[in-house]
């Protein structure tokens, strides 16, 4: 199947592949199956996590397994005795 692109969706197809590392030819599948603004704000968002994480602004594993311990007991079925 051979698709045609405008010169404008060729452009925007650039930028998303820059911004996701990525060549143009690799995005187009993500882009055909899911759209432009799909995978524009998913690799918007993975960049603003990743800079996130690098300015160490992460959360602690042990917060994190705290938390969810405390939703799983508070959702969960109760465990059965052994």
């Amino acid at each position: 199947m051979k698709t045609e692109l405008s010169p404008a969706m060729e452009k925007r197809l650039a930028k998303l592949a820059k911004a996701a590392g990525r060549t143009p030819a690799e995005m187009l599948p993500y882009v055909m199956q899911d759209g432009f603004e799909f995978n524009e704000d998913f690799v918007r968002k993975v960049n603003e996590s990743i800079a996130e994480a690098d300015a160490g602004k992460t959360v602690p594993h042990a917060q994190v397994v705290k938390e969810i311990e405390a939703i799983i007991q508070q959702h969960g079925r109760p465990k059965k005795a052994a």
